[in-house]
């Protein structure tokens, strides 16, 4: 969600151009697709080398360590974007996230290529090429070509559960596949206890098994994640954000946000906004000709 401090942009188209010989550091803490446009280049990492040629499609894990580098024959050009599965809350379930978050841990997944004659790619230099479409419609657009890269694994790891008698885990498991993160905002222990049909204690076990972490972790991690989300990009009042991300009081709130991220909601607001103009003035530092449509 952060890099060097910013709260990055999601689903929002942004190009570059770099000189001959020139590279661009690729490291932001979302998912990110790179499409060439103009040039050639390659995409450089300790453990993984990759030629770009135009109309390749470059897809990047969160906290990438490697970079972009354009021939010494002549400058580079692509278009990008990132993708944030945490900040998807009314679009996609947790089971979902968590694919995303597993395979972004995996130590194999380097990066992944495209060739410019893949469908995804295909229909990339289409939405990059139609100035047209913006707002809502593009980001829906961004976000269906992002999901159709992970298209055969995902649908792998959302699959129907195995007929027969379902028991607590796959009761869990299969109301966190149909159901969309924004809605566990505000759900209760109790109610997930109710849908899972077994006792308190045994639910925390296959909760912290299916999902990796306790369910008042992972609630308040999407609590906590929606509120960012309405700090920077609405006005609304501190106390809203509270009440609008599933907090019942400000000063439990304030409590929770400065434990997670070492300063009250204020002052990240404020911080976000100082360093998005601070990210975007040095990512035009290492290329130029950086804008965001």
């Amino acid at each position: 969600m952060k890099s060097n401090g910013i709260y990055e942009l999601h689903l929002t188209v942004r190009e570059a151009t770099l000189a001959a010989g020139t590279e661009w550091p690729s490291r932001f803490s979302n998912w990110l697709l790179i499409q060439v446009g103009k040039g050639t280049g390659y995409w450089m990492h300790a453990r993984q080398n990759l030629q770009l040629e135009p109309g390749a499609v470059l897809i990047l894990p969160p906290e990438s360590q490697g970079s972009i580098r354009a021939s010494q024959m002549g400058s580079l050009s692509f278009s990008f974007f990132c993708v944030d599965p945490l900040r998807l809350m009314g679009l996609v379930t947790l089971t979902e996230q968590g694919f995303f978050q597993r395979a972004a841990a995996k130590e194999e997944f380097v990066a992944r290529i495209l060739a410019p004659d893949h469908s995804v790619a295909f229909r990339l230099r289409e939405i990059f090429g139609d100035r047209k479409v913006t707002g809502s419609l593009l980001r829906l657009q961004l976000l269906q070509k992002f999901i159709e890269a992970f298209g055969n694994e995902l649908n792998y790891e959302v699959r129907e559960p195995e007929s027969g008698v379902a028991d607590a885990k796959q009761r869990l498991s299969e109301f966190l596949r149909t159901t969309q993160t924004s809605e566990l905002v505000n759900f209760s222990f109790a109610e997930l206890v109710n849908v899972s049909r077994c006792t308190p204690r045994h639910l925390s076990r296959i909760f912290r098994e299916v999902v990796g972490t306790s369910f008042r972790s992972k609630r308040a991690e999407l609590r906590l994640a929606q509120a960012c989300d309405l700090l920077a990009f609405t006005e609304l009042k501190i106390v809203d954000v509270a009440l609008e991300s599933g907090f019942q009081s400000l000063s439990l709130f304030n409590l929770m946000f400065a434990r997670r991220y070492g300063m009250s909601p204020g002052r990240w607001r404020r911080k976000h906004r100082e360093d998005k103009l601070a990210g975007m003035r040095s990512l035009r530092k290492v290329a130029p000709m950086v804008s965001a449509c």
